[in-house]
């Protein structure tokens, strides 16, 4: 997972007087350490369509493998946002990973593409192994959860660069899709149902609000959440990403007359469905349809947020939408809640022409 070089090594008395990599702050022989004690969890990831093993200057990918006919190649990268801030000063650090596999893994479906491979980027001032490998552990759970591969990325040791304890993710992952089944389909239309799924938590999206709600009314990480059972604040609110592949995949597969899907992370409901609607359509939704967790409540209420601010900053208890033919609408939604996922139908598409907005929407949310 580091492209950092092996060093030759300098004989005793050539190193006597001359400065070295480590003591600029690069420990080359941790990154090393860490590359062997992550192998395990990246062989946890494999799948059909791997080639060769970790270590080389790029991760290989077999197309032919994954049976497409005609494939396009769905590419997506993202990070995690001020939520990492969360993940430092708790010291909880093995579930970031899957939230950078969510973030990215969860915009591919949403093209209808099938997540085939994921690469990572760790960066920090100064190596922790401890760290830095519970993070790659989660990374390796949500490409397990996504059913793709990690088969590749970087480690980078950069003294000077970040504050002591710090680092930054960023993740990159491609999909591949047939054709003529990519989405938003051209089928579309004013009639079609919208079916919400339930996210569990804030996600990864709204992080500088929640940390400015928490700091405002005066509470630490490791503080009793006033919203969640026998959990720290901190706890609670890392709670990780909701991964959304695998049901959906099956929806596609098995039932079809799905015509798009909105991933609902910053801008929540308000501008996310908006972005896979052409300009004649519009959505409407009915909010009181939507259960929202009590973590949003208690951020409403703690902040004094207003109910718009509160929808378009956080997912409000709706992680992803799907967009379906109304004929087909009961059986996807019973498909998915076979398949893990709380599924409800909120609402529908509309003409336009009768709707002032591209979003407008029936009853308020009902905080808890």
């Amino acid at each position: 997972m580091s492209d950092t070089p092996k060093s030759s090594q300098p004989s005793e008395t050539q190193n006597q007087d001359g400065l070295t990599y480590a003591d600029a702050g690069v420990d080359i022989d941790a990154g090393n350490k860490l590359v062997d004690a992550i192998k395990p969890l990246i062989k946890s990831t494999h799948r059909s369509g791997v080639v060769g093993n970790i270590g080389g200057f790029g991760g290989l990918f077999d197309l032919k493998a994954t049976g497409l006919k005609d494939p396009l190649l769905v590419a997506a990268n993202d990070g995690v946002g001020t939520k990492l801030k969360l993940a430092i000063e708790t010291g909880i650090h093995d579930t970031v990973g899957i939230d950078l596999t969510a973030m990215c893994v969860n915009d591919l479906i949403v093209q209808g593409a099938e997540p085939l491979f994921f690469l990572d980027y760790f960066a920090c001032g100064k190596l922790e192994n401890g760290v830095a490998e519970n993070v790659i552990k989660g990374i390796a759970e949500g490409c397990n959860q996504a059913g793709c591969a990690l088969i590749g990325g970087e480690t980078a040791e950069m003294p000077g660069m970040y504050a002591e304890g710090e680092y930054d993710l960023a993740g990159f992952s491609v999909g591949a899709v047939e054709r003529n089944e990519l989405l938003p389909n051209p089928n579309l239309n004013a009639g079609d149902k919208i079916i919400a799924l339930a996210s569990n938590g804030v996600h990864s999206n709204g992080f500088s609000l929640v940390r400015k709600i928490v700091d405002h009314v005066g509470l630490n990480w490791n503080d009793p959440a006033p919203f969640a059972n026998e959990q720290t604040i901190g706890e609670a609110l890392l709670t990780p990403t909701r991964i959304y592949v695998k049901p959906i995949l099956k929806a596609l597969k098995e039932i079809g007359h799905i015509h798009a899907l909105a991933h609902i992370t910053g801008g929540g409901l308000i501008e996310n469905i908006p972005r896979i609607l052409s300009k004649d359509l519009s959505a409407e939704i009915d909010l009181s349809k939507i259960t929202p967790p009590p973590v949003f409540g208690w951020l409403k209420q703690a902040g004094n947020v207003s109910e718009t601010e509160m929808i378009r900053t956080f997912n409000c208890g709706v992680g992803m939408v799907l967009i379906v033919k109304a004929e087909k609408a009961a059986e996807i939604t019973n498909l998915l809640n076979e398949n893990g996922e709380t599924a409800t139908l909120i609402g529908d598409i509309k003409n336009s022409s009768d709707i002032s907005e591209p979003f407008s929407t029936i009853n308020e949310l009902v905080f808890s």
